[in-house]
């Protein structure tokens, strides 16, 4: 149809999948190949190495899935729990409610610790639990890092702490779908047991790739009685994987995007990386700020640096603000879920991102909001957002200039 076609491109601003680098791109561009050939492993055992350097852990066992998230949430419950155990979860937003329905298909018995929304994981609920739990009935902690629903960190390390103060042997699963090569991830010094990935996010690919890494506490859970499973058996990929093969066929062009993503990931140093995103998260919340608008998150110790969830005014459809956004300026912003559905929009900014992209991201929500009828003056995030960045690149160059 003639005038169909959108000129440029769309700008991607959910919390995930998240943009895709050309670089990426092109190191999937590759011929089908016999994933049983003897020069198979030369691509997939360094894999496996460079996994546990991004989910920080020396000891950990990697495991890399062909699903989504959701798979790697399945492969860790299921290799490590029996149906009728029980485990402790707290729910603060729709992906943590996902996981407990997940769980509880699975036959667990999920103790639910409902938090409210645009707050995390509460450590102190967590220690009272484990507490009371004098026969260590309860097998697991399963916490969300980064609820991206509400734009919501949890502090991982506390709630470890939390645990090692009830001197409770549970284990701890956490989802890092929207926190790894994101965020400051540290399995072994936060004493998480299934950590638990996405490729769609922080590691800049398309989705596809369900990513766990388990502890040896982990792995000696492994009972023939846990709940049935198959195609996300631990065994049978331990038993593969160990010399570079895989007990069915693998997703061939994101393994070599995986290598590619760990490449970039390496030559911008993790440090670097999480650096970024703290200063991408903070021009984003200068631009909410100079809007006059709230963050679903209630304090700045729960703002997550990977995504904001930005509420509207009472009377306006966040919906609305994200549909406009859509047509008439190619923008895709994060949609309000569950309880706060057409409460809020969400700007991801995580992956490969600048600040000049996220500049007009910023700029495409204000035109879209003040087309929703909200009252805000058009430029007033983008400065302010300008004005944050610029003083970052200049303390970070006053730094570097003293070292």
């Amino acid at each position: 149809m003639a005038g169909a076609r959108r000129p440029g491109r769309n700008f991607l601003f959910v919390p995930g999948p998240t943009n895709v680098p050309d670089r990426i791109l092109r190191a999937m561009h590759v011929a089908m190949e016999d994933h049983r050939s003897s020069d198979f492993p030369k691509l997939t055992l360094p894999l496996f190495e460079a996994l546990k350097k991004v989910f920080k852990t020396k000891d950990g066992q990697a495991f890399i899935f062909p699903s989504s998230g959701t798979g790697a949430w399945e492969s860790a419950l299921t290799n490590t729990r029996a149906p009728g155990d029980k485990v402790l979860a707290p729910r603060f937003g729709q992906f943590s409610h996902l996981w407990i329905d997940l769980a509880k298909r699975h036959g667990l018995e999920v103790i639910v610790q409902d938090e409210e929304w645009g707050t995390g994981a509460s450590p102190e609920h967590i220690e009272e639990a484990l507490r009371a739990d004098k026969n260590h009935d309860i097998k697991g902690v399963m916490v969300v890092h980064n609820e991206t629903a509400t734009g919501v960190t949890s502090d991982v390390a506390a709630v470890r702490r939390a645990m090692d103060a009830a001197k409770h042997p549970a284990l701890l699963y956490v989802d890092g779908v929207s926190s790894i090569a994101s965020l400051d991830f540290r399995m072994d010094d936060w004493g998480v047991d299934l950590a638990i990935c996405g490729s769609q996010k922080g590691l800049m690919l398309p989705a596809g790739l369900g990513l766990v890494c388990a502890s040896k506490k982990a792995l000696a859970a492994m009972k023939a009685d846990n709940c049935k499973r198959c195609y996300f058996d631990f065994t049978d990929h331990i038993k593969a994987n160990a010399t570079g093969y895989f007990p069915y066929t693998p997703a061939v062009p994101l393994l070599y995007g995986l290598r590619e993503a760990f490449e970039i990931l390496d030559e911008e140093g993790l440090d670097t990386v999480f650096a970024r995103h703290h200063r991408l998260a903070g021009g984003t919340r200068a631009a909410v700020a100079a809007w006059g608008l709230k963050l679903c998150a209630k304090e700045p110790k729960w703002y997550s640096d990977t995504v904001s969830a930005i509420m509207v005014p009472a009377g306006i459809n966040g919906a609305e603000v994200i549909d406009i956004a859509y047509k008439r300026y190619n923008l895709a912003l994060g949609a309000g879920l569950s309880q706060v559905a057409g409460k809020l929009f969400r700007i991801g900014h995580l992956g490969d991102l600048n600040e000049l992209m996220l500049l007009g991201g910023i700029a495409g929500a204000e035109m879209s909001m003040r087309d929703a009828g909200i009252e805000i003056e058009l430029g007033s995030g983008v400065a302010a957002a300008q004005a944050h960045f610029r003083g970052a690149a200049q303390a970070k160059e006053k730094k570097v200039a003293a070292e």
